[in-house]
């Protein structure tokens, strides 16, 4: 369980978190959503200790984030940021990142560490492509070599800041399918979602911040349905029975 109380973050000398308290339950999809420049991604790089907390407290397993070392911070939480360069890597070299925060020094593989990367690249379907260089892959491949990488780091959390962004739709769809069975196997994932469909089918728990404070939380539909989103977003949420489920779209 990750949880986090009264917490108060800066980026680039400006406080953009006022006060954030959010708990993060295990073996769910919790979405983070807000209109930009709401603090979303401040909120998620905090938990990684990528930005400087002014106050408040982490804690992971009942333990306060400041208490665990870099190496073994790594160990508890993965985290796929939104923008990343492509680097000049086959796509096993980079999956092997993962391994990092279990190598010693001399860094030398296991084989430990080439199983879990193998079976990080069969489970996301990119075996057959674990020699390709990353900059040959379109935006799809990409995206499940990155999260090959943040599963072969066995990490009990993984978080995804936008990760459909520049995703097609089958696509987005395959990734939140990987995403709710991970989160089927006991893993705690943390995304940001902008989509109101996307986060109605797949979202367990929803935060929804505003100015760097959280607005609302709870179960997606609830939020979703709440007066909270026309004042944080200023649209209006639709919602329509179909014969699959609840839907939603979003009118002006």
């Amino acid at each position: 369980m990750i949880s986090i109380h009264d917490l108060h973050a800066s980026y680039e000398g400006d406080e953009i978190l006022h006060g954030i308290d959010a708990a993060f339950p295990e073996g769910k999809i919790s979405v983070l959503m807000g209109p930009n420049g709401c603090g979303k991604s401040t909120t998620l790089r905090s938990l990684v200790r990528l930005v400087p907390q002014r106050s408040g407290r982490i804690e992971i397993d009942g333990q306060s984030a400041d208490t665990y070392t870099p190496r073994d911070l790594a160990r508890k939480i993965a985290y796929l940021p939104q923008s990343r360069n492509v680097p000049d890597i086959a796509v096993r070299s980079l999956v092997m990142h993962g391994r990092f925060p279990y190598l010693s020094y001399p860094r030398r593989y296991r084989p430990e560490d080439h199983r879990k990367v193998q079976e990080a690249l069969e489970w996301v379907g990119l075996s057959d492509l674990a020699d390709r260089k990353m900059e040959n892959l379109s935006g799809g491949q990409r995206q499940k070599a990155y999260l090959a990488m943040a599963l072969a780091q066995d990490t009990d959390v993984i978080l995804m800041d936008e990760p459909t962004t520049f995703l097609d739709i089958r696509n987005q769809f395959d990734l939140l399918d990987r995403a709710k069975q991970l989160a089927r196997q006991g893993k705690t994932v943390i995304m940001i979602l902008h989509d109101f469909e996307a986060i109605l089918r797949y979202a367990d728990h929803v935060i929804l911040l505003h100015d760097g404070s959280v607005l609302q939380e709870g179960r997606a539909e609830d939020v979703l349905r709440s007066t909270s989103i026309p004042e944080a977003f200023r649209v209006t949420p639709v919602f329509y029975q179909g014969d699959d489920g609840l839907h939603c779209y979003v009118h002006k």
